[in-house]
C-alpha cells in the first residue's frame, strides 16, 4: 500500500495511511470549521467510521507542543495531492498551514507549501466529550480499598457537639494525620457496600461520595486534630472520613482510543440514581490499572440478551448479546474504573458486557 505521510502544525488526518483499517464516512462533509461547544469526538465520528482510531491517521508534528488540540476557528477540509483527497486541519489566523507531504507520484517524493505561523486562539481547546457530564466525577466520586478506608482518619465531631456540618464549621479529626498534615483534606462519605467481581467474588472496592473539603489548622495535645469545612456538597456527618486532597487525579483533556490489548468487563454500576443507563450515564467498570485500561480508552457495550420460552419446544431459550453501546473510560482504580456511555442505540444494563472494539 501505497504510504502518504502528511506532516501539519496541529493535527492532519490522512485517509490512505491505515485504509485497511480506518474508513471515512460516506457523507464526509468538504470541509468544517470548529466551533465553540464542538468536541474531539463529535468532529472525530463526524469524518469517520470508527472515530476512536484517530490517534492511527492523525499525523503528530513534534514542533507543536501539545499538538493533539483542536481550536475553535479551526478548519478541517480536503486537499489533493498526487490525485488523492486527504483531510487536513488549517490553522485560524494563517493564509495556510506548515504542509510537508511526502509521495511516490512527485520527484523525491517531496513537495513543500508555504509555511504560515500558527496564531493561537483566545478560547481554550475543544474537549474530547462534553465535560458537563462528567465535571462532577473528576473531582469528587473515588474507589477505595479495605486498607484506605481504615487507615483514614475521620471525622469524631463538632465545634460545640454539632453534628450537622457544613461550610465554615470547626471539626474534629480523628486518626493519623501524619508528622506534617497536608493543608487540604477532602472529605469522603463511603458506602459500606463493596464492589464485587460478578465472576470471581472479588471485592474490588468501596465507593466514597465526596461532601466538600476542609482545611487542617492545628494539632492537639491528643490525637485529635481541628480542621474548618470549607465547602460542603450537602450536610457533613460524624464518621465521614477525611483524605488528603490531590490534583494528580483531574485530567483535563482526554484521548479517546482503543485499549492496547485486548480487555473485556462488565458494568456493576450506574451512577446518580437512574435505572436505565442511556447517552452520557456514568457507570461503574470492574476493569481498573491492573487490567491497563486508562483515562480516553473506548470500549464497546454488549447488551445481554434475556430469557424467552420457545413456544414450540416450550423450554428456556437465551436470546443472544447484541452490541448496543459505546463508552469511554475517564477515570481509573486499581480494580475499577469510571466511565461515560458516548453511544447507546437501545437500553444498557448494569451486567452487560464491554469489550475492547472489533472483538
Amino acid at each position: 500500500m501505497r504510504k502518504l505521510w502528511i506532516a501539519v502544525i496541529g493535527l492532519l488526518f490522512a485517509s490512505a495511511v491505515f485504509a485497511d483499517v480506518v474508513k471515512l464516512r460516506p457523507d464526509v462533509p468538504e470541509r468544517y470549521v470548529v466551533k465553540k461547544g464542538d468536541t474531539l469526538w463529535g468532529i472525530s465520528n463526524m469524518f469517520l467510521e470508527d472515530p476512536w482510531l484517530w490517534p492511527e491517521i492523525w499525523y503528530i508534528n513534534p514542533q507543536i507542543e501539545n499538538p493533539h488540540l483542536i481550536y475553535p476557528g479551526d478548519e478541517i477540509g480536503f486537499i489533493t495531492v498526487g490525485g488523492e483527497r486527504k483531510l487536513t486541519i488549517g490553522r485560524r489566523g494563517g493564509a495556510a498551514s506548515s504542509v510537508v507531504v511526502q509521495s511516490d507520484n512527485t520527484p523525491n517524493g517531496v513537495v513543500k507549501l508555504r509555511p504560515s505561523v500558527r496564531v493561537e486562539p483566545i478560547e481554550s481547546a475543544i474537549p474530547a466529550i462534553p465535560r458537563e457530564f462528567i465535571d462532577s466525577f473528576l473531582s469528587s466520586n473515588r474507589i477505595f480499598d479495605r486498607e484506605e478506608l481504615a487507615a483514614a482518619p475521620y471525622i469524631l465531631g463538632g465545634f460545640e457537639g454539632r453534628i450537622v456540618l457544613g461550610a465554615g464549621d470547626i471539626i474534629y479529626g480523628r486518626g493519623d494525620f501524619g508528622e506534617a498534615p497536608a493543608p487540604s483534606y477532602q472529605i469522603y462519605r463511603p458506602n459500606p457496600t463493596p464492589y464485587v467481581d460478578p465472576e470471581t467474588s472479588e471485592i474490588l472496592g468501596y465507593e466514597g461520595q465526596s461532601m466538600g473539603n476542609a482545611t487542617f489548622e492545628r494539632s492537639n495535645d491528643n490525637d485529635i486534630s481541628t480542621l474548618q469545612i470549607q465547602r460542603s456538597n450537602e450536610n457533613v456527618r460524624i464518621g465521614d472520613r477525611l483524605m488528603v486532597a490531590s490534583n494528580d487525579l483531574l485530567e483535563s483533556t482526554f484521548y479517546p482510543s482503543a485499549p492496547k490489548e485486548y480487555v473485556s468487563g462488565s458494568i456493576l454500576a450506574v451512577l446518580r440514581g437512574v435505572r436505565g443507563i442511556g447517552q452520557y450515564d456514568i457507570v461503574v467498570l470492574n476493569l481498573g490499572d491492573r487490567e491497563g485500561v486508562k483515562a480516553g480508552n473506548i470500549l464497546h457495550v454488549w447488551h445481554q440478551g434475556g430469557m424467552v420460552k420457545d413456544p414450540i419446544t416450550n423450554k428456556p431459550a437465551k436470546l443472544p448479546t447484541e452490541n448496543a453501546g459505546m463508552l469511554m473510560i475517564f477515570r481509573t482504580f486499581e480494580k475499577l474504573s469510571y466511565g461515560i456511555i458516548l453511544e447507546a442505540t437501545r437500553p444498557l444494563s448494569i451486567g452487560d458486557e464491554t469489550k475492547t472494539p472489533g472483538y
